[in-house]
């Protein structure tokens, strides 16, 4: 599933060619995606104009110019393509499941194999009640976000430190992939108890979440099965992973020595974790 470097990758595409722009057309190809499309919603949307592109946590957040806000999440193979007016545009593929068409001739498909993905229609004014993002905590790249932030939250939690950092209701927009990367890089095992984090090592936990995805931003994501920017390109951070699918190579930090460290993976609540052969089972 993309994470929140993924969706603020996708985000910052979209920004570019939609703000600003009408939106002339839209054609909903299929009555349901993970849920139904909202009642009207290709009348509710055709002829607005788009004030703003946002994100919050995984979902991405198109401001329209009558106070609606059009609410998407990509799912777990959810991809927006963005085709210009004066460009080859192809066909329509199988599984171009929404398409939306622009003032200045742009073509935007949202493509989705397993319709994991989703569009709702809020507005500005209960966007921050919308059961979709209410529950969430706050932003890892956001002011908000600071060890006595997530202190507070890990307090009493007797779960993992990696499954805490999966509850979107701790800290937003944290998957699988960047959770492993930040606790090697803050020296924090992903077995840990979540209530003995805060202290010294939240301190360290916070700057390696927001190391590890202002990095993985800046190389456009991972692009590991089905994430693409919307021009089709993919993302590299993958190639920059310290342990995740890394499994049986030796840790990036002391690759050199006689004797390095290598990386295992284990199974936690059915997701893989990668983590160092050296270490500790609760350290």
């Amino acid at each position: 599933m993309p994470e929140l470097p993924e969706v603020e990758t996708t985000c910052r595409g979209l920004a570019a060619r939609l703000e600003g722009r009408r939106l002339d057309a839209v054609d909903a190809r299929v009555p349901a995606l993970r849920f139904p499309l909202p009642d009207g919603f290709a009348r509710r949307l055709t002829g607005r104009r788009v004030i703003h592109l946002g994100r919050r946590a995984k979902y991405l957040l198109v401001h329209l110019d009558d106070g609606q806000v059009l609410i998407g999440h990509l799912g777990m193979s959810g991809r927006m393509r963005v085709f210009a007016a004066n460009g080859a545009v192809p066909p329509l593929a199988r599984h171009d499941h929404v398409v939306f068409r622009t003032d200045d001739g742009a073509e935007i498909r949202f493509n989705d194999v397993r319709r994991f993905g989703f569009f709702d229609l809020t507005t500005e004014d209960a966007l921050a009640q919308h059961p979709m993002l209410e529950p969430l905590g706050p932003e890892p790249l956001g002011n908000a976000f600071d060890a006595e932030t997530l202190a507070a939250a890990l307090a009493g939690k007797k779960t993992p430190i990696k499954a805490a950092l999966l509850d979107q209701r701790v800290v937003a927009g944290l998957g699988n992939i960047y959770v492993c990367e930040a606790l090697y890089w803050a020296d924090i095992s992903p077995r840990r108890s979540a209530s003995s984090v805060p202290g010294k090592r939240a301190e360290r936990l916070v700057p390696a979440i927001r190391r590890v995805l202002s990095e993985a931003i800046a190389a456009g994501g991972s692009s590991l099965r089905d994430f693409a920017h919307t021009d089709g390109g993919l993302g590299y951070f993958q190639a920059s992973f310290a342990v995740y699918g890394r499994e049986g190579e030796a840790c990036p930090r002391c690759a050199e020595a006689r004797h390095p460290c290598r990386v295992r993976r284990i199974v936690q609540s059915g997701r893989s974790t990668f983590l160092l052969c050296s270490a500790p089972t609760i350290g």
